[in-house]
């Protein structure tokens, strides 16, 4: 996967699909942060929007697009896998330990790792649109500013991108269940809570893509790049 002379890339390629998979799989827990009530994901969910800005920033849109649609990809085989464990006739001693019998530890699981179609459909949708938005945003910023206000760059795309995540799946999700200001609301907090994270976490980037870039002699601007997400060549 990683291109030649490149000793980091697939260690990030490797943490953007973690982060990803296990994002979708924790997301069932809702916790309590102060006024936010939020899917446990949020803790590590912008941890893939950060990586994919260093992967953009360091190696360029084409190479992070490739790993954007890894990371999609990887996410489906886990969702398929996790599905097929569902229907697997449980064991007649299966208890996890602290059920009274199979037919409860079997609802456990369902209720943790079982995905409804729609939310599926939203989440999918929501990954790609904001993923390459998120990308295509860094990479023109980059050649704009010449290089310049890393910070500036990294929050715009985040803002578009995260806005994009946050709008796109809750409304697929949760249109006609939600009335519309809790709709409107739930969107809102997820969208403040991302772009916080990554503003706080915009000198751990720094410090990244710095050395990143020395450590493998590479800064990549995209002036001729072709941006079609569907184009899987680097180019």
């Amino acid at each position: 996967m990683a291109p030649k002379g490149y000793r980091w890339f697939d260690l990030f390629v490797a943490l953007f699909v973690t982060t990803l998979v296990v994002s979708n799989i924790i997301a069932a827990k809702l916790m309590a942060i102060g006024p936010w009530v939020l899917p446990a994901a949020v803790i590590l969910f912008p941890i893939a929007y950060i990586v994919g800005d260093v992967l953009t920033e360091v190696y360029g849109y084409a190479r992070a697009r490739r790993v954007i649609w890894l990371g999609f990809f990887a996410n489906l085989v886990a969702v398929a896998a996790i599905w097929v464990g569902g229907r697997l006739p449980a064991a007649p001693f299966w208890t996890l330990g602290v059920y009274d019998s199979p037919a409860q530890a079997q609802q456990a699981y369902d209720a943790l790792l079982g995905f409804s179609p729609r939310l599926l459909v939203a989440s999918f949708i929501a990954y790609l649109v904001g993923e390459f938005l998120n990308a295509y945003v860094l990479a023109r910023l980059k050649v704009k500013t010449q290089g310049r206000f890393l910070w500036l760059r990294t929050i715009t795309s985040t803002l578009v991108g995260q806005g994009a995540d946050s709008l796109v799946f809750l409304s697929v999700a949760f249109w006609g269940i939600l009335p519309p200001a809790a709709l409107g609301q739930a969107i809102l907090s997820q969208w403040s809570f991302k772009v916080l994270y990554e503003a706080l976490a915009t000198p751990i980037t720094y410090a990244v893509v710095n050395g990143l870039k020395r450590a493998e002699g590479v800064d990549v601007y995209d002036v001729e790049t072709d941006f079609r997400p569907w184009r899987l060549t680097e180019a």
